[in-house]
C-alpha cells in the first residue's frame, strides 16, 4: 500500500536535461481553482449590457470609424492622451450649467447623489470591467452626461451660447463631437442621461424639448438630407440603451411592424445596379418615407429613399452593425441594409446611376464611396435578412426576356425627345413605303392588259 501512487496526483518526468525533475500536478489543487474561476460573478453577462467593445475582426476593417478623436464618453476611452485637452470644454459646459441654478454647489451634490445610487446598475451595462473605482465612474457619468446634455441644449437654442464656445465656434469640434457620440465604446446608458437631463430642465421655461427629441433633431441630417418628422411618442415603450441605440430605433421603428418569417434566413444576390438597370430596373427616389430602410420594388421599379454620404456616414453605419453583431438577439435590420446596399454598388458606375436618380447625396469623390460600399459589412454574420423576398423579386424581374427587350427598345429608342421624333417619323415612312407598295402591286394586278379577248 505504501508504494500505492495518490490518485489525484500525477507525475511528469523531464528528461530533457541531465538530471530527472519530477514535478507533481495536483487534480484536487486544480479542481478546487477551476471551481473558484467559475465561481466568480464576471463570468456572467449581466442582461443589461449595451455597451461592447468593438469586435477586432470589424475593426480592423477601420480602426478609424470606432476610436474617438475628440471627446471621450464614458469609460472605455476616459484619460487617453489625444482625449485630455477636450475635458476642460466638458467642465466649461458643466460650470455654466451650474450657474443657471442659484445654488450651484447644491445641485451639483443632487447630480451626484442621483447618479451614485444607479451606479452598480450603470457598471453592469458595460461589456467589460471597468479599471475605474465607484468614486470615479460616478465622475465620469455626470461630467460627460452633463456636457452632452448641454450641447444638445445649446444646439436647438433652449440655452443660449457664448460667442467664444469652442463647440459652436469651431467647425472642427462640431465635426468631432458628431462623430465621437455615435461610438459604440463610447456611450453611456440612456437612463443616466434621462436622470442628469430631469435634474437640469427648467421648469419655468416653456415648450423645452424632451431628450429624444434632442437628441434627434441633433442628429437630423445624419441619414438623409430630407427633413424627417420627429415623433417622441412612438418611442416612449421601448426601452433605449443609449444614444446609438436610439438612432437606431430612429431607422428601424417605421419598418418594424413587417415581421421576418423562417424565410427570411438566407438571400439571393443580384446583379449591381447598372447591370439590373440594363436587364429592366428603373431606379426612383422615394418621396413619402420615414426611414433609408424603407425600401419598396413594384412593377420593374426600385423605390429608395435618399441616403446621405458624408465623412460621418461611414462611422455610424459600422457602429451601428457591431452594435446588432453584439448585442443578444439584436434582429439585423441595418446589417441587412448594407448588405442590400453592397451588393446594389460594386463600382463607381452604380455611385453615379443612383447620384443622377437623386437615390444617393454624395458628399464623398464616387470612388470613396464605392470603397465605403464594398467593404462596409463584412465579416458580419447575418442570421435573417430583411430583403430576402424584394431580392428574389428583382432577379425574377430580371430574368423576364420580355421585361429586357421592352426596356432595351425604350431606353435605345424612345429615350430622348428626338428619339421619338425620329422613330415616329420612321414608322410613317415605313407605313408611306408600305401603302405604296401595295397601291403599285395591287394597281399592277387591277390594270387590263391590252389585246385581251376581254377588253
Amino acid at each position: 500500500m505504501d508504494n500505492q501512487e495518490n490518485p489525484t496526483e500525477i507525475v511528469s518526468k523531464n528528461t530533457a536535461s541531465e538530471d530527472d525533475h519530477h514535478f507533481a500536478i495536483s487534480i484536487k489543487s486544480l479542481v478546487s481553482s477551476l471551481e473558484h474561476m467559475m465561481a466568480d460573478d464576471n463570468i456572467s453577462i449581466s442582461s443589461n449590457c449595451c455597451i461592447f467593445r468593438n469586435p477586432v475582426i470589424l475593426s480592423c476593417h477601420n480602426q478609424k470609424a470606432f476610436a474617438p478623436n475628440g471627446f471621450s464618453v464614458g469609460p472605455f476611452h476616459h484619460g487617453e492622451d489625444h482625449l485630455k485637452l477636450n475635458e476642460k470644454i466638458k467642465l466649461r459646459y458643466l460650470q455654466g450649467l451650474l450657474r443657471r441654478w442659484p445654488n450651484p454647489k447644491e445641485k451639483l451634490t443632487e447630480l451626484l447623489e442621483e447618479i451614485t445610487s444607479v451606479e452598480g446598475l450603470a457598471r453592469e451595462c458595460y461589456a467589460q470591467p471597468i479599471r475605474f473605482d465607484k468614486e470615479e465612474f460616478v465622475r465620469i457619468l455626470v461630467v460627460d452626461g452633463c456636457f452632452i446634455i448641454e450641447s444638445f441644449r445649446k444646439h436647438s437654442n433652449e440655452v443660449s451660447k457664448e460667442p467664444d464656445d469652442p463647440i459652436f465656434s469651431m467647425a472642427c469640434l462640431m465635426e468631432l463631437l458628431n462623430h465621437d457620440l455615435v461610438l459604440l465604446e463610447n456611450q453611456i446608458p440612456w437612463f443616466v442621461l434621462e436622470r442628469l437631463f430631469v435634474l437640469t430642465l427648467n421648469q419655468e421655461v416653456p415648450g423645452n424639448m424632451d431628450l429624444i427629441r434632442l437628441v434627434l433633431q441633433f442628429f437630423q441630417g445624419l441619414f438623409s438630407s430630407d427633413t424627417i418628422q420627429i415623433n417622441s411618442d412612438q418611442y416612449r415603450s421601448h426601452k433605449i440603451k443609449h444614444i446609438l441605440d436610439l438612432l437606431r430605433y430612429s431607422l428601424i421603428l417605421p419598418i418594424r411592424s413587417e415581421k421576418y418569417t423562417e424565410k427570411n434566413a438566407g438571400w439571393e444576390p443580384f446583379s449591381c445596379a447598372a447591370k439590373i438597370n440594363e436587364a429592366g430596373i428603373e431606379f426612383s427616389r422615394k418621396r413619402d418615407y420615414s426611414t433609408i430602410l424603407d425600401i419598396k420594388f413594384y412593377n420593374g421599379t426600385l423605390d429608395i429613399p435618399p441616403l446621405a454620404i458624408h465623412e460621418t456616414t461611414e462611422t455610424i453605419f459600422r457602429n451601428l452593425i457591431s452594435f446588432e453583431q453584439c448585442y443578444p438577439n439584436c434582429d439585423p435590420f441595418i446589417t441587412s441594409y448594407a448588405k442590400f446596399m453592397d451588393n446594389l454598388i460594386y463600382t463607381t458606375k452604380d455611385v453615379d446611376l443612383l447620384t443622377e436618380k437623386g437615390i444617393l447625396n454624395n458628399w464623398l469623390d464616387p470612388d470613396d464611396a464605392t470603397l465605403y460600399f464594398n467593404k462596409l459589412y463584412n465579416d458580419t454574420h447575418v442570421k435573417k435578412f430583411y430583403y430576402d423576398d424584394l431580392c428574389k423579386q428583382v432577379n425574377e424581374y430580371c430574368r423576364s426576356w420580355w421585361n429586357k427587350t421592352r426596356y432595351f427598345y425604350m431606353h435605345n429608342y424612345f429615350g430622348t425627345p428626338w428619339a421619338i421624333v425620329s422613330q415616329i417619323a420612321a414608322t410613317f415612312l415605313l407605313l408611306f413605303t408600305f401603302l405604296q407598295t401595295y397601291y403599285t402591286i395591287v394597281g399592277g394586278v387591277q390594270k387590263p392588259i391590252r389585246g385581251s379577248t376581254y377588253s
